[in-house]
């Protein structure tokens, strides 16, 4: 060996740089995204903006449904083609944390539309993009990535916890039940969680600057020739493990997103208060950092087949948690913790699995792609779904039955389960062998 020869402990050090990447990235996203319903639906006089389940679903779910639609052809294509995916990210999350922050002073429906949109369009690339940049740089993708997305996980649980603790409560207690702490709620707290949209758009524009100025610059793969990246990433659907893949991730996408349009409703209507939303959300991904920190050993040892299926039935299992209201609050409380290998083990599988099942030319538009599934068509018919199913799930001067309504998503999820364990078969084998 010589001396300027790289030893294997450097050859399989994951470059810190990412883990920074990692946390920006899901600190933007959880910030707003998992109180967005309560603060949007609540009564104008307590500080929400009272808007009806059909416009909540077309601002969360069908806004976030353009934007990933719309990503294959503007960020896989350029991310893999013509510039370095780091500079992307940066541009985009630089524009897209200026839009968010003129978000959150709007007060009609047609604003918060039009401007969630606009912002969708711009961050949904960044998703598949930092998936993408990461596997690229990774020594051994198949078991770090997982770390390396734990990190986003953490991001998630800390401003969860941070921002209700700062800027909801006043007077904080701890305890051993969830939510795990207990304070004296501040008045107006829907308006004041409307101020979470604002400081997403502060970080965003902050880890833009992160990106565009320490992210590694990979170059794009300009030898691939003329053919478009995102139209060989959509070939993929002849092989049948990803054909049968998409079809699972469609039902699941669906009913992923019934979980942010309502969860944070539902918690409050079955008596949890403001304050402790997004905490009691939060467990979820405190389960997720586990299931990613076993997720390497469980691929190598029981195959993607097994565990992207054992995902799959966890969604059934959390709604079918969710959807028996009898039980007590903490126990519903406590079934988020589902949602982490729900996520974990079926997603983020998955997305190891795109990588490896994808040409090495196209690999960023093939996330993207597989994307395009999770957070665009699979939202896009989330989002009236869930105005019809609502409007279903609610008698006649009643309020939404959510017993119904969440049994009825645990339906999709066992669909979902039946068809990965039948039909899908791991087409990626061979070279996990070599």
């Amino acid at each position: 060996m010589t001396a300027d020869a790289p030893t294997t402990h450097q050859r399989q050090r994951v470059d810190p740089r990412f883990y920074v990447m990692m946390f920006l990235q899901y600190a933007v996203y959880g910030l707003w995204l998992p109180i967005a319903a309560r603060f949007l639906s609540a009564d104008p006089a307590a500080g929400g903006l009272g808007f009806s389940d059909f416009q909540i679903g077309m601002i969360i779910a069908v806004a976030g449904a353009v934007g990933a639609m719309t990503a294959p052809f503007i960020a896989g294509q350029i991310a893999d083609r013509y510039a370095a995916p780091s500079r992307c990210l940066a541009v985009l999350l630089a524009v897209g944390g200026t839009i968010k922050f003129i978000t959150a002073w709007q007060t009609s429906y047609a604003a918060w539309l039009w401007l969630s949109i606009a912002y969708a369009v711009l961050f949904m690339p960044t998703l598949s993009l930092t998936n993408s940049l990461a596997l690229a740089h990774l020594p051994d993708p198949k078991r770090q990535f997982p770390r390396v997305r734990a990190v986003g996980t953490f991001a998630w649980i800390a401003v969860a916890w941070a921002f209700p603790m700062i800027w909801l409560q006043s007077g904080l207690e701890f305890r051993w039940l969830p939510p795990f702490f207990t304070g004296q709620e501040l008045p107006n707290a829907p308006a004041r969680m409307i101020d979470s949209v604002r400081v997403a758009g502060v970080v965003s524009v902050g880890y833009a600057v992160f990106c565009w100025f320490c992210l590694p610059r990979t170059r794009p793969k300009k030898e691939a020739g003329r053919t478009f990246a995102f139209a060989k990433a959509f070939a993929l659907v002849r092989h049948r493990s990803f054909a049968v893949l998409v079809g699972a991730t469609l039902l699941l996408s669906i009913i992923h997103c019934f979980y942010f349009v309502q969860m944070s409703k539902f918690l409050a209507a079955i008596g949890l208060a403001d304050a402790y939303i997004m905490p009691a959300m939060s467990l979820g991904q405190f389960a997720e950092i586990l299931a990613l920190a076993v997720l390497g050993p469980s691929l190598s040892r029981l195959g993607f087949r097994t565990v992207i299926t054992l995902g799959a039935f966890c969604y059934f299992l959390k709604y079918a948690f969710f959807g028996t209201t009898l039980l007590p609050l903490p126990v519903i409380v406590a079934a988020q913790l589902i949602h982490g290998f729900s996520f974990a083990f079926f997603f983020a599988a998955s997305f190891i699995y795109v990588d490896r099942i994808a040409p090495p030319d196209t690999r960023y538009s093939a996330q993207t792609v597989f994307m395009l599934v999770i957070l665009g068509v699979g939202p896009l018919v989330a989002g009236p779904l869930n105005g019809w199913l609502s409007a279903a799930c609610t008698p006649a001067g009643g309020t939404l039955n959510y017993s119904i309504f969440w049994y009825t998503a645990a339906a999709a999820g066992m669909l979902a389960t039946l068809l990965v364990a039948v039909l899908f078969r791991d087409e990626t084998r061979s070279e996990t062998a070599a």
